[in-house]
């Protein structure tokens, strides 16, 4: 349920309504608007009604809701305001669209420099870059791990760029937070349960990406488990579903983009790299998710696609990454937006 609070409530007002949250063992999640204070109580649905007379008389409350979603803290029942929030500098969830690009994999120190510089100077806001890779086949190039992560380090130190990159098991979590800004939950490991609990305690961002074949509800649950720990800078990706169709790597659902965005405070973005699996049509379906609403793109860049050691089909090369660029910000533009301006570059104190 929400216990929203009335405009100008006292700090000790709501204290005192969280206190007493707690003191029936529920969880309190507080958001904080500009007018007014929603506390959220969360805990097994029977539980929480049985409480809601007792908020009411409350000194401070304006009011008592049930929350009817599933996912609570994710809905905008909650949050009716969208989360912005920044990552080193960078404004995710605003009007103006974010961009992260960089290649698959980590490969070596020339391919992932060279791919920096170019992506930031086409326009690129953060840098992707995979170091520990969930790969079909146990045969596959699976990544340069640590080697990797101090390859992006410097990536960062040389560009300004904040960096993306996927966890995939718990124990990583830690040595990846001294490097990554952003951690990326694949879609392989969208309802790994245990990743989802311990990238939310970390209290790091986190970029979710929608499991291949998940509902959207699923997708909202998912982000549930991170939020639950008090982890509010998440950031949700739409990346294709598995269907019968096979002339795409996957089917792009654009329809997730505007269904997110009434159902969800959170930003939304999209990967058209994933979702088509053919760099031939990136660029087309990049263009949509801005025209759908979408808060951001996250594309696969690379300087020689054809010897990539993985997914260099779906991967583009700088200069048409660039073209991408300024098709994006024409449709974003005529839809009444704008692609966000490039942070001047400063050199990053992430790395230890």
């Amino acid at each position: 349920m929400m216990i929203i609070m009335r405009a100008g409530a006292s700090p000790k007002e709501i204290d005192t309504v969280v206190e007493r949250v707690q003191s029936f063992g529920l969880r309190a999640h507080i958001s904080t608007g500009e007018e007014r204070t929603i506390i959220g109580a969360i805990g097994e649905g029977k539980t929480v009604y049985n409480y809601m007379d007792q908020f009411i008389r409350m000194d401070g409350v304006d009011r008592v809701v049930p929350i009817s979603r599933p996912y609570k803290l994710a809905s905008r029942e909650f949050r009716p305001d969208v989360s912005v929030f920044p990552i080193d500098g960078v404004q995710v969830g605003a009007n103006e669209i974010v961009i992260i690009a960089g290649p698959c994999s980590v490969e070596s120190r020339s391919q992932l420099l060279e791919t920096a510089h170019a992506v930031r100077e086409a326009g690129a806001h953060a840098l992707r870059g995979g170091v520990y890779k969930p790969r079909t086949s146990p045969y596959s190039f699976q990544g340069l791990g640590e080697a990797g992560l101090e390859l992006m380090a410097e990536a960062r130190e040389q560009t300004g760029m904040p960096l993306v990159s996927e966890v995939m098991r718990e124990e990583q979590i830690p040595l990846l937070t001294r490097f990554i800004d952003v951690l990326q939950v694949g879609a392989r490991n969208m309802q790994n349960y245990a990743l989802l609990h311990a990238v939310g305690e970390s209290q790091h961002p986190v970029l979710l990406k929608r499991g291949m074949m998940a509902t959207i509800e699923e997708l909202l649950m998912a982000a549930e488990y991170i939020l639950s720990h008090g982890n509010r800078r998440v950031i949700l990706c739409e990346r294709g579903i598995r269907t019968f169709e096979n002339s795409t790597r996957n089917t792009t659902d654009i329809n997730a983009i505007p269904v997110l965005k009434e159902l969800t405070h959170l930003p939304v973005i999209l990967d058209p790299s994933h979702s088509t699996g053919n760099w031939s049509y990136v660029s087309a379906i990049a263009r949509a998710a801005v025209a759908a609403g979408a808060d951001g793109l996250i594309v696969e860049v690379h300087p020689k696609p054809e010897t990539a050691l993985s997914d260099g089909r779906q991967s583009l090369k700088p200069e048409r990454f660039a073209e991408m660029v300024q098709q994006v910000k024409t449709i974003a533009q005529a839809v009444g937006r704008d692609v966000a301006p490039v942070p001047a570059h400063q050199t990053s104190t992430q790395a230890q």
